[in-house]
């Protein structure tokens, strides 16, 4: 049972045209004077202040301008905090009177239904809350047995119910409001019973496939009002598929990812918004292989152009530079060659390992994560090089060579090792995406990198899967089963 605190949603409004241009909100409130209130919003998960008044002496104040503010919920703030919140919709030529003492109690509205819908929504939820209220305490009441509960249950259901009759209400009769827009959206998906399979048997996957299919029906990915709400909706939203619903692999992320962009693209707005929460969530992936989503971001939608109505020139370069890191090695890839001074100042070669597997290990004596790891790494070498038949070569990327025979000798490491600047072939950083250390490739016998930045822990399990991945003949292993990062 959903508590029902979560469906106590205050926002209302409508989406519409507007007829005359700009907004003119005024306010009389009771009790405030001499003061300064901001109009603000959340986007996201950040706050901005789009307009500021002064209040007189009476109480009243006045917001105006000659564009209209974009849709959403807004907050009157007092210094950094928020008094009570109003609704920006397609009316923004409105008057509103309430008192100090309770500004959603004493509130009334003059030339806008969006906000009278939206308080005396409020007020409806703070009733059933009340009413609920006591409900809840049993039910939440630790000491008492299951059975104990049931008729609190029983009749917290029974309050529950007038809430969603109440919102089904708003969603039938104005379904274009924003309130009805956030109540589609906190509603879950309806999922029927799952069918028989010609088999007899039920289908244990419609479940699911259900549900992700039907998972943004509720929701307009091209709505940004649905950005400036007091919850990060949107983003959250966007996140609980991705990291529940859709496959952990590169190819199916960024198949999803390209049809909600289409959608999205109806809005610029949305369109911005929804590729830049997706290039924040997939420029450091914690899934092996997910870094080819963050190239396709790059190239699909701010090399080709398509964000140039609001990136500037600086921040994509930086993006640009990051998937050009990237994009050297990712999985699938042949590793490139590396050829640099041992601590006796001998050349060696990472091709010149005719082992079943080679591990990449960047490290620095100085890295503080690096001596923790690498005993750990060391007893792994040693226990398993023959039975999974690979050698290591560990890169140090720092320039003291007395520094690397010094860490060498203290971490008893018997595997190749190298100086990363005393390199025969240029920066290792134009081949590997090592820019922290450690960081860990695997390659297979052919140098072609079937694991990234896997955790030193999880080395045994992925060798194993793998293994037994290509003796089956189906192919890699599965990166969420080992290529997870602390």
């Amino acid at each position: 049972m959903r508590p029902l605190i979560l469906l106590l949603v205050g926002i209302c409004s409508f989406a519409g045209l507007q007829a005359q241009p700009g907004y003119q909100l005024d306010f009389a409130v009771k009790g405030l004077k001499d003061t300064t209130v901001f109009l603000a919003y959340n986007y996201g998960e950040s706050t901005y202040i789009r307009d500021t008044a002064r209040v007189d002496s009476k109480g009243t104040f006045s917001f105006a301008g000659s564009k209209n503010l974009p849709q959403g919920v807004y907050m009157l703030v007092l210094k950094t905090t928020p008094i009570f919140e109003i609704v920006i919709s397609a009316d923004q030529r409105f008057a509103m009177e309430t008192s100090s003492d309770d500004y959603i109690e004493h509130m009334k509205v003059s030339g806008d239904e969006d906000n009278q819908l939206f308080f005396e929504n409020m007020r409806f939820n703070k009733e059933r809350h009340n009413e609920a209220l006591p409900y809840l305490k049993v039910i939440q009441d630790s000491t008492l047995q299951e059975d104990q509960k049931k008729e609190a249950r029983e009749k917290f259901k029974v309050v529950n119910d007038k809430v969603l009759a109440y919102q089904s209400d708003i969603i039938q009769k104005h379904p274009g409001s924003l309130t009805a827009r956030i109540f589609r959206i906190s509603r879950t998906v309806d999922i029927p019973e799952a069918p028989k399979l010609p088999n007899g048997k039920t289908d244990s996957t419609f479940q699911f496939r259900y549900y992700k299919q039907h998972y943004w029906d509720n929701f307009d990915v091209a709505d940004d009002a649905l950005i400036r709400m007091p919850r990060a909706f949107y983003s959250d939203k966007l996140k609980d598929y991705f990291d529940r619903l859709v496959l952990p692999q590169a190819d199916s992320v960024i198949k999803e990812i390209d049809k909600l962009a289409a959608r999205a693209k109806k809005n610029q707005e949305t369109y911005k918004y929804l590729v830049w929460m997706l290039v924040i969530k997939y420029q450091n992936p914690e899934i092996m292989g997910l870094d080819k989503v963050y190239v396709h971001l790059y190239d699909k939608y701010f090399a080709s152009g398509e964000m140039d109505f609001w990136i500037d020139r600086r921040t994509k370069q930086n993006l640009k530079e990051h998937a050009d890191k990237m994009r050297v090695s990712m999985m699938g890839m042949t590793g490139q060659n590396l050829v640099m001074q041992d601590q006796n100042l001998q050349p060696r070669s990472l091709y010149d390992i005719k082992k079943k597997y080679t591990i990449l290990f960047f490290f620095s004596p100085d890295c503080g994560h690096c001596r923790a790891e690498t005993p750990k790494f060391v007893s792994f070498y040693e226990k398993n090089k023959i039975k999974f038949d690979f050698e290591v070569y560990a890169i140090d990327v720092d320039t003291s060579m007395k520094k690397m025979r010094d860490f060498i000798k203290e971490m008893k490491m018997t595997w190749v090792t190298v100086n990363g600047p005393r390199s025969y072939v240029g920066q290792y950083t134009k081949y590997y995406d090592a820019y922290t250390t450690p960081t860990v490739y695997i390659l297979d016998d052919k140098k072609k990198i079937i694991a990234k930045k896997p955790p030193i822990e999880k080395l045994g399990d992925f060798l194993e899967h793998y293994s037994q991945a290509q003796k089956s003949g189906g192919g890699t292993a599965k990166p969420g089963a080992s290529g997870q990062r602390p």
